[in-house]
């Protein structure tokens, strides 16, 4: 099956429905070679949208996506790279946890140094800032896309309040509304997505970019028997994980999925992420990949989605209730 493209909400670019992550994936330990390979494998599988954040390694996810770039050559036009604010990478006290003006306008410049890119596609507020008022991250982030800094910015786990606020002041103000939200949304974390957005879609035509289409991996079933080696919740820095992951009423749950993926005759990855696609407000599920036949295993999802049938929908919402 041939990727499909849909729209970011209601603005007019259009993102491939599986697009390429480089949270955990793209690090110290990835070199620039396989990082390349990995992104050329999902480009030939037709995604034309590559997702990064300033926080990732420090930057240094934002680098190593900027040295492939720069090997890989492909014309600019080609594809879709966003980014995201919020943590920071300067532990200064207005640089990091903050969505204030200041660290805005000096992140995108750090970032856009790391990528090699005169301009990101996407901006995202990695997450709200209690802090800040709302009017100056909106000030900022529009001021942002009229240098051409970034061409459409968004919101990355905000609640619907506050991005109802966001809508308000930029109408009020004349200034650039955010087009896209980017939550976590999979088989087993849902409500966000389904209920609390639920009145964002038609009234602000938001998009939607998800992220943890398997559950960091819980929906695989590699964590029913506990913490395998070199697996994300084995790595440094993701202690937080381990026992979401190995929860047993969890992986109890993710052990009625599994044989549902063997029945269509497909990978329990590849289920949930053809269940996330098939969400219509979702104009695209974010995969991760540190090889290229990872890659090519998430796209088999394409391949999953047309099978996703009324009864099959059921079966799928009755052994994961």
């Amino acid at each position: 099956m041939s990727m499909e493209y849909r729209r970011l909400g209601n603005s007019g670019i259009r993102v491939s429905v599986l697009s390429f992550g480089s949270w955990v994936t793209f690090g110290p330990q990835l070199d620039i070679g396989l990082a390349a390979a990995s992104m050329s494998a999902a480009r030939e599988a037709g995604v034309n949208f590559f997702d990064n954040a300033e926080v990732y390694s420090g930057g240094d996810s934002e680098a190593i996506m900027g040295k492939a770039l720069s090997e890989l050559a492909w014309p600019r036009y080609s594809y879709v790279i966003s980014t995201k604010f919020f943590w920071g990478i300067h532990k200064d006290v207005n640089m990091s946890n903050t969505l204030n003006r200041k660290y805005l306008m000096q992140a995108i410049d750090g970032s856009l140094e790391r990528l090699g890119l005169d301009f990101v596609d996407i901006a995202y507020c990695h997450r709200p800032d209690p802090d800040t008022p709302i009017e100056e991250t909106v000030w900022a982030m529009s001021d942002m896309i009229d240098r051409g800094k970034a061409l459409y910015w968004g919101t990355s786990e905000w609640p619907a309040n506050q991005i109802v606020h966001a809508h308000e002041v930029a109408t009020r103000e004349h200034l650039r509304h955010p087009v896209v939200e980017q939550p976590q949304y999979n088989l087993l974390w849902r409500d966000r997505v389904e209920q609390e957005y639920i009145s964002l879609y038609d009234r602000f035509g938001m998009g939607l970019t998800i992220w943890s289409p398997l559950a960091s991996g819980l929906l695989t079933g590699k964590y029913r028997d506990g913490v395998p080696e070199g697996s994300r919740a084995s790595l440094p820095g993701y202690e937080w994980l381990r026992d979401l992951l190995v929860n047993p009423k969890s992986n109890a749950r993710v052990q009625k999925f599994l044989p549902i993926a063997a029945n269509l005759g497909c990978t329990p990855a590849q289920l949930a992420i053809a269940w996330c696609a098939h969400n219509p407000h979702v104009s695209t599920v974010i995969t991760g990949a540190s090889r290229p036949e990872q890659v090519t295993e998430n796209m088999g999802a394409l391949e999953v989605l047309p099978l996703l049938n009324e009864e099959t929908i059921a079966r799928i919402e009755a052994a994961l209730a």
